[in-house]
């Protein structure tokens, strides 16, 4: 089977559609990752066991299970409850419920790694405890992070083609729908795996620019 570049150029403007919809539930749901992680990590430093304690079960909760089912229960359950997502949506706070729980690990691993000299400094200091973690524990804790944190911009961009399950047009099932309809199947799949390697390799470079101005080192 000889690969059609006619064909291929032919069908991409119906794959790059797919591939805006993915770069949407990606670039939303890596924000909404970074921040609920933050909250989640904080949160699960709290002494009110009351917070510390249901924010831990919830983040080994959804760690533990796998994206699929949540995303079938976002989608397919949530409206049996009166409360009905579009796909995109649905994938969105799927992905970024998902992969909050990553990155609370990520920042509670950097907090940790915050000299404990900084911490009795800041208590010498009679600092409020909201100037303590904005003016010195995450300064120097999300920096330590940054590695870890652009590595999972690439993992959830990797998993959007599980969107499939609920409908989402990203390439891979815009690349199913072109084979149903002409059983052609080598060029929409390779184009779609193409056009998700060439992201995942500006996502690496971005990632690597990012974590050398955070470490003060010019690109």
């Amino acid at each position: 089977m000889n690969f059609d570049w006619n064909y291929a150029l032919e069908i991409l403007p119906r794959l790059l559609d797919g591939l805006l919809t993915a770069l949407i539930a990606t670039v939303v749901g890596y924000v909404v990752a970074l921040v609920l992680g933050l909250v989640f990590a904080l949160a699960r430093r709290s002494h009110q066991r009351w917070i510390s304690m249901p924010v831990g079960f919830l983040v080994e909760f959804i760690r533990g299970t796998p994206l699929l089912i949540q995303l079938f229960f976002l989608f397919f359950v949530l409206p049996q409850l009166g409360l009905a997502l579009s796909p995109l949506a649905a994938g969105i706070i799927g992905l970024g419920l998902h992969y909050a729980t990553y990155t609370s690990e990520v920042y509670r691993a950097g907090i940790e790694g915050v000299p404990p000299g900084q911490w009795d400094a800041a208590v010498a200091l009679h600092l409020p405890r909201r100037r303590v973690w904005t003016s010195v524990i995450l300064p120097q804790a999300v920096p330590r992070s940054i590695p870890a944190l652009t590595n999972y911009s690439i993992a959830l961009f990797k998993d959007v083609p599980q969107l499939v399950a609920i409908t989402v047009a990203e390439p891979f099932t815009v690349g199913r729908e072109i084979i149903a309809d002409t059983f052609r199947p080598f060029e929409p799949i390779t184009m779609a795996g193409l056009l998700y390697l060439a992201v995942a390799l500006v996502l690496s470079y971005v990632g690597r620019i990012v974590e050398r101005r955070f470490n003060g080192v010019t690109a």
